[in-house]
């Protein structure tokens, strides 16, 4: 039996549970996320608030039908007031891209545990990166070679990657910034026997 079920179709984080030695089962919910962001939007949720009810919503829609542990994640990017969410296009990591050029963003990264319909565990970790002012020329090869890549990232960017190169700094766990609060996650399955300790 698995450890846990990841909630989520991020081969990213499945790769960083898998890396720290977890059996993982993966079950993506089937959720109109963007009807939710537009909703918690409407109700004035702050970026960190938003990603760990989007984090809690896809925990328990998995928990709910699901026994075991259950993790559900998800991030916002700010820029002031801003949020950023995955772009669609190549056109919209462009604009994505010089727009956090020379500048530093906030990167709230949101996992929760759900149990039998419930949750109970939650952490946001909420990481500052900046971004080095890169030509345009750059941003254009960068995007030439990242291809799709590009589109699988909030931000456009993998730090773990190319994207390292678009960075002069980064503040906070690295973990975090690539999805997933991982050393957060592994105390708290330690502590409730999931994990050996």
């Amino acid at each position: 039996m698995s450890v846990l079920i990841l909630a989520s179709a991020s081969a990213t984080r499945a790769r960083l549970l898998r890396a720290a030695g977890l059996d993982i089962d993966i079950d993506p919910p089937r959720l109109d996320e963007e009807g939710a962001k537009m909703s918690l939007r409407a109700e004035g949720l702050k970026p960190r608030d938003q990603a760990d009810a989007l984090a809690e919503l896809k925990a328990l829609s998995i928990s709910r039908r699901r026994s075991g542990l259950v993790l559900g994640a998800d991030q916002m990017l700010a820029l002031g007031d801003e949020t950023f969410d995955k772009p669609r296009t190549r056109a919209e990591a462009q604009v994505q891209l010089h727009a956090l050029r020379g500048r530093t963003h906030i990167l709230m990264t949101a996992a929760v545990i759900a149990r039998d319909g419930a949750p109970i565990w939650r952490h946001v970790e909420t990481p500052k990166l900046r971004m080095r002012k890169c030509s345009d020329e750059f941003l254009e090869g960068y995007l030439d070679r990242l291809g799709e890549g590009a589109l699988a990232s909030v931000g456009a960017y993998q730090l773990e990657g190319l994207g390292a190169q678009l960075f002069d700094a980064v503040e906070g766990d690295y973990f975090s910034v690539l999805g997933l609060p991982l050393l957060p996650l592994l105390a708290f399955l330690r502590e409730h026997g999931a994990v050996r300790t």
